[in-house]
C-alpha cells in the first residue's frame, strides 16, 4: 500500500469490472502511480478514520452501492471527521435516482457522476475527473480546515 502521502486517489468499487476499467483509464493518463482500491466502505472508513489511517487522497472516487458500509454512510462519516471533511470526493455510481443525487449534495458530495455503460464514455468520463481533481483542482493541505465559517485555519 502506498505510503500516507503517496495516496493520490482513494477509488472505493466492488464491482471487479467497473475498478479494472478505472484502473486501465487512470494508467493511461498518467494518474494510477499512486491508487489505493478498497472494495467496500468498512475498508474505507478504517483507510480513512481507523486507528492508523492510511493515507489523504487527493480524490475520492466513492461507489454508492457498497457492502458492508454503503456509500452515503462513508459520506457522512467523512465530512463528520476533522481529518478528512474537506478530502474532495465524487460519487461515481449507476445510481441516476434523484434521491441518491440530492442526499448525496446534502451531506456535501463535491460531484455525482453517474457511471456511462458505454466502454469509450466510461473511460472518457474516468479521464477527466481524474486530470480535474488531481491535476487541476487546488485544495486545502491536510489538517487544514477550509469551511468558510471556520475562521482562521488551524
Amino acid at each position: 500500500m502506498p505510503h500516507r502521502s503517496e495516496v493520490e486517489i482513494l477509488l472505493v468499487e466492488d464491482n471487479p469490472s467497473d475498478v479494472e476499467l478505472t484502473l486501465r483509464t487512470l494508467k493511461k493518463h498518467g494518474l494510477a502511480n499512486s491508487v489505493v482500491v478498497l472494495r467496500d466502505g468498512a475498508e474505507a472508513l478504517e483507510f480513512l478514520l481507523g486507528k492508523s489511517p492510511g493515507g489523504r487522497p487527493r480524490l475520492v472516487l466513492l461507489d454508492l452501492k457498497l457492502p458492508k458500509v454503503d456509500g452515503l454512510q462513508l459520506l457522512q462519516q467523512i465530512r463528520a471527521d476533522e481529518r478528512t471533511r474537506t478530502l474532495p470526493v465524487v460519487i461515481m455510481t449507476s445510481s441516476n435516482e434523484e434521491r441518491d443525487v440530492v442526499e448525496s449534495y446534502r451531506l456535501g458530495v463535491n460531484s455525482y457522476v453517474v457511471k456511462p455503460v458505454e466502454f469509450e464514455l466510461f473511460s472518457k468520463t474516468v479521464a477527466e475527473l481524474g486530470l480535474y481533481w488531481v491535476l487541476v483542482n487546488r485544495y486545502p493541505p491536510a489538517g487544514r480546515n477550509a469551511r468558510p465559517d471556520a475562521g482562521t485555519l488551524e
